[in-house]
């Protein structure tokens, strides 16, 4: 046996030494893909004997090009490895252009918009075009644009299926337009203007053809349609197309990746060799078998029997908690018995969950605990932007001479309060001493006052105007003011841009809502006190001996020996988004795949009896992937399907009555209040002393002798 396929099991032997022909290797978690693909390249360079120079190797993440790069040093020498073309689709994409694209009048010299460039851009020419980006939002109008680009459609093919989609394609094509003008492509013009180059110019893809004797490419899964289709135009003289790929961990459909492409692969390439990689290195054996319970629900994927040799290990633990508070404690406390009892590291832990809003109960348990934590792919909740902005208003209500908050705020949402006149308040404010808040007040109150004028002064007295209307409401409650500011600044419209990142950000809102509402009965003063405690982040380390948090998102291609996923309920996971989609929902089952089989020995799934939706706290139902689950691989709580029964005509014998005091392991001592039915239980009403009221199912209250 040669050195290369030393240490492979016998699958992942076959596929290094394949065949020439196209190839898809369907890689389970876990299952050594890395190491394939690397092997791969090796085994053509040495055993074949294919020039290096004549292999090209693609994949998604700067990372994972390096980590290729690194190991095929490590196979082939330095100087062999230089020679492979390795690399991102859009980094490869630019050098092909900066080497061709003048044959299709691209320069040489071409600039890369980044995202920011592009947004900008396309908010000048609304404006431009009069067209009020308050009701089209850029970022919005970017999003459709990107979209089309990925599926290979350019502005003079766009059909719109509604008007905001003809207004994106009025926009499209002014910023094509433009962008050409200033010699500049954006992101997805690397993939797009690539393929034109070699549909418009066959004889330089005639010369990339001859050029790659063989194409692998990493992560399949995850291509949309211009790499599918550059990929077919690379590969169609040789056809040596090498792929890895697992279709049940394509998450990313609304970043355009299509895992269809695997099925279009079978339909262009019949002579397609297919191999399977189903012995995994990482999880036991009862987390794999989770994962496929969960994973075999959805249609359109190749069956894969996930095995391990690491043996079983624990069970699975189910756990449901009163709400994310509690939850978040359970999580905190259950790391804090691993941890102490020499199971695990703290940085052994990672907590995953479906949205960034999620993080705000688990960052301040960890905080309040005197805990350190990791924040992975996102910053802080109480770091973000639209928290920040929130917070801002509040502390002007709270005290209008906050001048840092009252500029911040001062143009957000866009008011037509530009940077210069924010200078201009600002330089008078310092010159005398006085906050800013005294300046404007002077500017709206003195018509004839000479430090503004024209629009600038407009706008200037409609903020005060505003800010004036929240001064009276200062003794009401924290989430009234919120309500209040957002329904005066359309900062809903202003966040929820029709992208997904603005669907998070308004979950953040809606978040901060939540958290307003248990300070009801508490003065802005108090809220906001509350609110820096847990928000001075300062004494929290970033190092790597501490639990980490991250979305299920941003959890892919990591590893854990320990896995927490919260959240687990109908609406949360799968989010209520996907609920009437059924391909966002099979996305929605991938990615709770994606999660579990990141666990290497232990894995608690939670889910919270209630939680706080557009304010109220409702009744939650347990997500639906835990029913997939076999009782006999878990253990826990597991809270059981209703009987036949209504439940309004169970008979209902309370436990607690008012007055009785009751313990609660998180809340403490309290003093119960009212009690009602609620299924096969009784819900009680608490006075706690350290938390104030809360409604506690009966189950999770013990009576204090």
């Amino acid at each position: 046996m040669t050195d290369i396929l030393k240490g492979l099991n016998p699958q992942q032997q076959k596929a290094v030494a394949a065949s020439d022909g196209p190839v898809l290797i369907l890689a389970g978690p876990g299952s050594g893909k890395t190491r394939v693909l690397t092997r791969r390249v090796s085994w053509l360079v040495l055993e074949r004997n294919v020039p290096p120079w004549r292999i090209m190797a693609v994949t998604f993440t700067n990372k994972a090009a390096r980590e290729m790069r690194e190991r095929l040093e490590q196979q082939l020498g330095v100087s062999r490895a230089a020679e492979l073309t390795m690399g991102t689709f859009h980094a490869t994409c630019a050098r092909i252009l900066r080497r061709d694209g003048e044959t299709i009048g691209i320069p040489r010299n071409y600039a890369i918009f980044d995202t920011d460039d592009q947004v900008a851009l396309i908010r000048q020419i609304l404006k431009d075009l009069n067209i009020d980006e308050k009701r089209y939002n850029p970022a919005a109008i970017h999003a459709v644009i990107s979209r089309a680009k990925n599926e290979l459609i350019g502005p003079d093919s766009f059909q719109p299926a509604s008007y905001f989609e003809e207004i994106a394609r009025r926009v499209y094509e002014q910023y094509h337009e433009r962008l050409r003008a200033n010699n500049g492509l954006d992101f997805d013009d690397l993939l797009m203007e690539t393929v034109r180059l070699f549909r418009e110019a066959p004889h330089v893809l005639a010369r990339y053809q001859e050029r790659y004797l063989h194409i692998l490419v990493d992560e399949f899964q995850d291509t949309n349609m211009a790499q599918y289709v550059l990929l077919r135009q690379l590969a169609a003289r040789h056809r040596n197309l090498f792929v890895v790929a697992d279709e049940d961990q394509s998450i990313y459909r609304w970043r355009g990746a299509d895992y269809r492409n695997i099925s279009r692969l079978r339909e262009d390439y019949p002579d397609l060799a297919t191999y399977l990689l189903e012995q995994n290195y990482r999880s036991t054996q009862t987390i794999l078998d989770v994962a496929q319970a969960i994973i075999r629900h959805n249609t359109n994927r190749t069956p894969k029997h996930l095995f391990t040799h690491r043996g079983h290990g624990p069970k699975v633990v189910i756990h449901e908690a009163y709400d994310p508070e509690e939850e978040a404690q359970y999580v905190v406390d259950t790391i804090a018995r691993l941890v102490l009892g020499g199971e695990v590291q703290p940085g052994d832990c990672a907590i995953m969950y479906r949205t960034n809003a999620q993080s705000r109960a688990l960052e301040e348990t960890f905080i309040r605990t005197g805990l350190p934590y990791r924040l992975v792919g996102a910053t802080r909740f109480y770091a973000r932007r639209e928290i920040k902005d929130l917070l801002a208003f509040l502390r002007v209500v709270q005290n209008p001479a906050d001048s840092a908050s009252l500029l911040r705020i001062l143009n957000v949402p866009p008011r037509g309060i530009g940077a210069q006149t924010a200078r201009i308040l600002e330089d008078a404010a310092r010159a005398r001493r006085v906050s800013v808040w005294q300046i404007i007040e002077e500017v709206a109150q003195s018509p004839d006052h000479p430090l503004l004028s024209g629009r600038a002064r407009t706008a200037v007295t409609a903020f005060h105007r505003t800010v004036s209307r929240w001064l009276e409401m200062t003794d009401a409650p924290p989430a009234s003011l919120i309500d209040q500011v957002i329904a005066n600044t359309g900062y809903e419209a202003y966040i929820r841009d029709g992208t997904e990142e603005g669907e998070d950000r308004w979950e953040n809102v809606q978040e901060l809502r939540r958290v307003a509402i248990q300070y009801a009965d508490a003065s802005l003063t108090d809220f906001l006190a509350d609110i820096a405690l847990v928000s001075d982040v300062d004494n929290l380390t970033n190092g790597v001996n501490a639990p980490t948090l991250l979305t299920l998102h941003s959890a892919k291609g990591l590893e854990f020996p320990v896995v927490f996923i919260v959240g687990l309920e109908e609406g949360v996971l799968p989010h209520i988004r996907s609920l009437d989609d059924p391909e966002a929902l099979a996305e929605e089952r991938r990615l709770m795949y994606v999660g579990v089989t990141r666990a290497k020995e232990r894995l608690f799934l939670t889910y919270a009896f209630r939680r706080a939706r557009r304010g109220d706290y409702e009744p939650n139902i347990p997500s639906r992937f835990l029913a997939d689950i076999p009782p006999t691989l878990t253990e826990g709580q597991r809270r059981q399907k209703p009987s036949g029964r209504s439940e309004r005509t169970q008979a209902f014998s309370p436990r607690y009555r008012a007055g009785e005091q009751v313990e609660h392991p998180t809340f403490g001592p309290g003093i119960v209040i009212a009690t009602r039915p609620h299924g096969d239980e009784e819900e009680v009403t608490v006075a706690f002393e350290r938390v104030g009221l809360k409604r506690i199912l009966s189950s999770y209250l013990q009576k204090r002798v």
